[in-house]
């Protein structure tokens, strides 16, 4: 399949799914639906895998990547973002996760080592004004709610989203040390799912939350919805753009994502955000874009040097 199409297809039912989450919530205890939701994508790409004739079997140098992996991405990430979206509008948990463009290179560098451009500082702090006008508003009514006596629930479910993006921003770090030990993109996204949906499932179990049955069809549609699209196909796009594109490129997907959430919001949700809102999205997604457009970084001195020197030794061998 072409890349653009690849591309497209990704950002519509991404931008989608933060929407199509709303529709399980209520009946069904936000985990429970995390448990279904994957259950389904994971038994899928298990299927897909086997038809393909390959092996489902991963050495345990990749299982335990995958297993840390799975639990963040696919266990974590989701029980916060379900549970933040009973207290935000979906298009504000959308917004949030464009951040992940900076989390990712701040855990590179306390992990790896990686520095920090300038650029990547700069367009950060844009970043966390636009999130603060574009929350200013609602974290003044939650202060006051709470003041009077009040839960502050809007703070949890902020709380909670920024959870979401920091799990999934160590799952996409993990995904490189899951490549480095199996290459088959299908068989550790099935294996990712299955642990991820086992961590939430032991979560369920031990806070005693029911296995209920979801009553009507709208919530068989977006449970559907979201566990073929939003999690086998999405993934499958994107991983694939990953392979061809590198990372850098496919992470633009981040910010195309909340901007088709926002509309949706709008249509489907009611949401009507004022210009300190705008203003505060504007920010936001203008400076991931700007973070994204920087020129890839000059390779270190020693490995400059040493790819300097190696035509030469090559030469003198020969």
């Amino acid at each position: 399949m072409p890349t653009p199409v690849l591309f497209v297809i990704a950002c519509l039912i991404w931008g989608s799914t933060f929407w199509a989450i709303t529709l399980q919530l209520g009946d069904v205890p936000p985990s429970v639906s995390v448990v279904y939701r994957f259950a389904i994508a994971s038994a899928v790409l298990f299927a897909w895998c086997k038809l393909r004739g390959d092996s489902l079997r991963l050495s345990w140098r990749a299982q335990r990547w995958t297993i840390l992996q799975g639990c963040a991405t696919f266990g974590l990430s989701y029980i916060c973002t379900y549970s933040s979206e009973q207290y935000l509008v979906s298009a504000l948990v959308a917004v949030l996760f464009a951040l992940m463009v900076f989390w990712n290179p701040i855990l590179n560098r306390m992990i790896l080592g990686t520095p920090l451009s300038w650029r990547t500082w700069v367009a950060g702090t844009i970043s966390v004004v636009g999130v603060i006008l574009l929350f200013w508003q609602s974290i003044g009514g939650a202060v006051r709610d709470i003041l009077a006596g009040g839960q502050g629930h809007f703070l949890l479910g902020l709380t909670l989203a920024l959870v979401a993006t920091l799990a999934s921003t160590v799952g996409n770090v993990l995904v490189v040390k899951v490549r480095e030990h199996d290459a088959n993109v299908l068989l550790t996204m099935a294996w990712g799912m299955l642990w991820g949906t086992l961590l939430v499932a032991a979560w369920v179990v031990a806070t005693g939350q029911p296995f209920v049955l979801p009553p009507t069809a709208r919530y068989w549609g977006g449970l559907l919805y979201l566990s073929l699209f939003g999690s086998v196909i999405a993934f499958a796009c994107y991983f694939t753009l990953i392979d061809r594109l590198g990372s850098g490129k496919a992470v633009y997907i981040g910010v195309v994502t909340p901007v088709i959430s926002v509309l949706l919001s709008i249509r489907l949700e009611n949401f009507r955000p004022g210009v300190i809102e705008c203003l505060g999205m504007l920010l936001c997604l203008a400076s991931v874009a700007w973070a994204l457009i920087a020129p890839a970084p000059a390779p270190a001195p020693a490995l400059a040097m040493a790819a300097a020197i190696e035509p030469e030794l090559l030469k003198k061998a020969s």
